[in-house]
């Protein structure tokens, strides 16, 4: 199954920002991927946290949902739409990724659970002043085109530093994990495709993760190199910045053979 992890260095406006998706969408069918994963914020970096509120939508209803719905109907795609915020308590959204089938029916939502802090002098995040954490992990069945089953395990961001919530994937059958994001350059540039690589290997599942990848209109800089790896570790497809419609394919045979001939998974003790 051909499979596109979507990047992008999206910008302030929501409108300009879904325009940029629907051509990388499009990009993606018309190279015959079945699922296409946009980034995490992919509608909206806005010059503050909070412009994320003035956003946000109830689960169910709004324009950015009826944006991936209309675009997953229309190209006959599965599509993950990054995140988006959707209204939870108070003043506060939750980050979440919603799945889409070709028919355009909303068939899976994850929260994100781990909320990304960092503060190293010169840069500061703490996600937790505007998000409100999730607590499920969340999978999914994907039926390919020709039949085959995929499990598939959601995840965002910061969540790749907790290797417990992918074990529990992997656990129940998970062969494919997604990792939309939107890493920082200085931690990207650090941990992320050790990270990626790991997940997949200790695993034995693909993992396919885009990214924000660039300069964006606020002033930020994301690491990008949106991948996908493969389940002895190999890096099958990568971008390092820009827009960018990253394409690989995943092979059910591949898979079967590193789980036959490393059957790790079937080893677990803790």
């Amino acid at each position: 199954m051909k499979v596109a992890a979507l990047q992008m260095v999206s910008g302030m406006r929501l409108d300009d920002n879904l325009a940029a998706a629907r051509g990388l969408l499009e990009e993606a069918a018309a190279a015959g991927a079945e699922l296409a994963v946009l980034p995490e914020y992919f509608c909206l970096l806005g010059a503050r946290d909070t412009d994320k509120l003035a956003i946000q939508e109830p689960f169910g209803a709004g324009p950015i949902q009826d944006f991936l719905a209309r675009a997953a109907r229309e190209l006959d795609l599965w599509i993950v739409g990054g995140t988006l915020p959707i209204t939870a308590q108070g003043k506060r959204v939750r980050n979440t990724c919603l799945v889409f089938d070709p028919q355009g029916a909303c068939v899976a939502r994850y929260d994100k659970i781990h909320l990304f802090r960092f503060d190293n002098g010169s840069e500061r995040y703490d996600e937790a002043r505007v998000l409100e954490r999730g607590n499920q992990p969340v999978l999914f069945t994907l039926t390919a085109r020709d039949g085959r089953a995929w499990r598939v395990g959601l995840s965002v961001c910061y969540d790749l530093r907790f290797p417990e919530l992918y074990r529990q994937y992997a656990a129940q059958g998970a062969d494919l994990l997604l990792v939309p994001s939107a890493f920082t350059h200085t931690t990207g540039q650090a941990h992320w495709a050790t990270l990626l690589r790991a997940r997949a290997i200790e695993n034995l599942a693909y993992v396919l993760a885009p990214a924000q990848g660039g300069l964006h209109e606020n002033g930020r800089r994301t690491w990008g190199h949106s991948m996908l790896v493969d389940p002895w570790g190999g890096v099958l497809a990568e971008q390092a910045e820009g827009p960018a419609c990253v394409l690989g394919g995943l092979d059910a045979a591949h898979l079967a053979q590193a789980r036959r001939q490393l059957p790790a998974l079937e080893h677990r003790l803790l």
